[in-house]
């Protein structure tokens, strides 16, 4: 039994023909997938946090509990 020749000329660009749309369509995919899985809620969160945040007031719990070198906590 004789095995036939394989073809391999224009086997590359028959293969993209296939291959290149969908691994492009799988990564435009897995992208968005990310951007509103991921990306979207974390962004959100961090909104709400900053919403909230005083950065004076948590400045000032941190110097009072001696987190700084340079900075001396205030004597009521």
């Amino acid at each position: 039994m004789i095995l036939p020749k394989p073809v391999m000329r224009g086997m590359l660009a028959k293969r993209l023909r296939f291959h290149l749309p969908a691994a492009l369509g799988l990564s435009i995919l897995t992208a968005l997938v990310f951007k509103y899985t991921v990306t979207e809620p974390r962004k959100a969160a961090y909104a709400e946090f900053y919403k909230h945040y005083d950065a004076d007031k948590e400045f000032n719990a941190m110097r009072e509990a001696g987190v700084f070198q340079s900075v001396q906590p205030v004597e009521k």
